[in-house]
């Protein structure tokens, strides 16, 4: 494979058939694997893995050694914190074959994933969630969520750059940060403006 627009440092391995986006970035050490596609404009650290099938959008900053495992996908402008640790088979055994029973993970749009959090298969990451560092997700985590320890549970809620937010009575909030303007109804936020 020819790099065409993205750049693969000589000591990581790119097998043939997996897709790169132009403006990405593989530091030492990586192994992409066949079948598997990164989008435009990714950082990928050091010594990370990225199997086969797995799907990461633009935007998408991989942290050193992480392991991404067929059947997680990525969306846009997801970071994943360094170590953090991705399962795809809930009952595994070296001596039982599952590939055949791969369970998905979708981490939606914007999350964050803290070092060394794992995140257990067929839990999906809500848009703009924070993971906090070492925990361990085993149940969904919804849009802007913020979750904490082992096993993970909700602390609060989180705007799109990553502050805590405050809602009052009315159920509204603004980030710090950005001025967004954010409204929880239903235990579900959205972001209003």
């Amino acid at each position: 494979m020819e790099p065409k627009g993205y750049f693969i440092h000589e000591s990581s391995v790119a097998d043939e058939g997996c897709s790169i986006g132009e403006g990405t970035n593989i530091w030492h050490f990586c192994h992409v694997m066949a079948g598997a596609r990164i989008g435009k404009d990714c950082t990928i650290g050091q010594n990370v893995m990225i199997a086969t099938d797995v799907i990461l959008g633009d935007r998408v900053k991989v942290q050193n050694n992480v392991s991404i495992y067929t059947g997680v996908t990525l969306e846009d402008e997801v970071f994943l914190g360094p170590s953090c640790v991705f399962t795809n088979v809930l009952h595994p055994r070296s001596a039982v074959n599952r590939k055949g029973q791969y369970t998905r993970t979708n981490v939606g749009k914007g999350a964050t994933i803290g070092a060394n959090a794992t995140v257990v298969c067929g839990h999906d990451i809500g848009k703009f969630a924070f993971i906090g560092a070492g925990a361990v997700v085993t149940k969904k985590v919804p849009d802007y969520a913020l979750v904490m320890g082992n096993p993970a549970i909700q602390k609060g809620w989180v705007s799109e750059f990553g502050h805590t937010l405050a809602f009052d009575w009315n159920g509204f909030a603004i980030c710090p940060e950005s001025d967004q303007e954010y409204k929880l109804e239903n235990n579900q936020v959205t972001r209003i403006k």
